[in-house]
């Protein structure tokens, strides 16, 4: 267990390293001046280098990449060039609001596509089976902006069942969730179909139905935990992406979250704010595949940290 922990460790830090040293050398080469932005399109040359001298982007890429990365040691993301106050407080702010918003879509993924997956592969080759997917294939298909703007014109417009946008109780992220969740709910429930067929055909199954179990109990409790792993890899996989900001849904619903200002950020060149949010969300994939890993491990037995399946 130590080891399995140390060695995943040194492997988020390696990754988290890499991430921040691509992040910063690309926006380092992005053919526009960070300085110039701030300063305006009417600035004299000398008050753009003035700036860039202050804000160090005048020191050689090593030099500023270390100085970014001795910051990021302590926890300090630097300034925004836009905001001019700190890319940590500003994350701080902006974190609630993304978190609520990741939580409740991750959440509309499992209640909508969990069932429809299970019932799929349990009638399998149905019309029941055959309307599921066709609605999952649906749900993969349509972009996201499309299907914010339907719900919000039926469910908030002419229904009037939800605000139409906002932020500050549950009815304001019911509907920006559910429209974050329709996609991935969709995957879920092909996924999990699959990984169901895969099981109900195997030998341990028929074993267990021979045994006399109900029905619902070999579902329940030997088909469902050995097929719901790769469903439980794709949450984790999707909430450290969602903790990233999620832009277009962000947008529609105008939400307060990280994606919105990242946006921003990359519209005005703001480039700490830019390396900052690709740090963090990198940061969140990392953790999040590592709990996933722990929490297959609790529901496979066979799973041991640090050794392979049994052979």
């Amino acid at each position: 267990m130590t080891a399995y922990l140390v060695r995943r460790t040194l492997q988020t830090i390696a990754v988290l390293l890499i991430i921040s040293m691509v992040t910063f050398t690309i926006s380092y080469l992005i053919p526009a001046d960070p300085a110039a932005e701030i300063a305006g399109p009417k600035a004299k040359p000398d008050t753009i280098e003035r700036i860039r001298e202050r804000l160090g982007l005048d020191q050689p890429l090593y030099i500023q990449y270390g100085r970014y990365l001795w910051r990021l040691l302590h926890g300090d993301l630097g300034e925004s060039y836009r905001l001019r106050m700190p890319v940590i407080e500003l994350f701080r702010r902006r974190l609630w609001a993304t978190f609520q918003l990741a939580v409740l879509g991750v959440l509309f993924e499992l209640f909508m596509g969990v069932p429809v997956g299970i019932i799929s592969a349990v009638k399998s080759r149905s019309w029941l089976d055959r309307a599921t997917m066709i609605g999952a294939l649906v749900g993969v298909s349509d972009p996201r902006f499309w299907l914010g703007v339907v719900l919000l014109y039926l469910l908030g417009f002419k229904l009037s069942l939800l605000p139409l946008g906002g932020y500050g109780s549950l009815k304001h992220v019911i509907l920006p969730a559910f429209t974050l969740g329709v996609a991935g709910a969709a995957w879920y429930a092909r996924m999990l179909r699959s990984s169901m067929l895969d099981i109900l055909g195997s030998d341990y199954m028929r074993t267990a139905h021979a045994k006399g179990l109900p029905p619902w109990m070999v579902l329940l409790r030997h088909a469902l935990p050995n097929a719901i792993q790769p469903v439980i890899t794709m949450v984790g996989m999707d909430l450290g992406y969602y903790l990233g900001g999620v832009v277009v849904i962000e947008s529609v619903f105008s939400w307060p979250g990280m994606g919105k200002e990242v946006w921003q950020a990359i519209q005005n060149l703001d480039i700490p704010v830019i390396t900052g949010s690709v740090t963090l969300a990198a940061l969140a994939v990392v953790l999040m595949n590592f709990v996933v890993d722990l929490v297959n491990a609790a529901i496979d037995p066979r799973v041991r940290l640090g050794e392979g399946p049994p052979a």
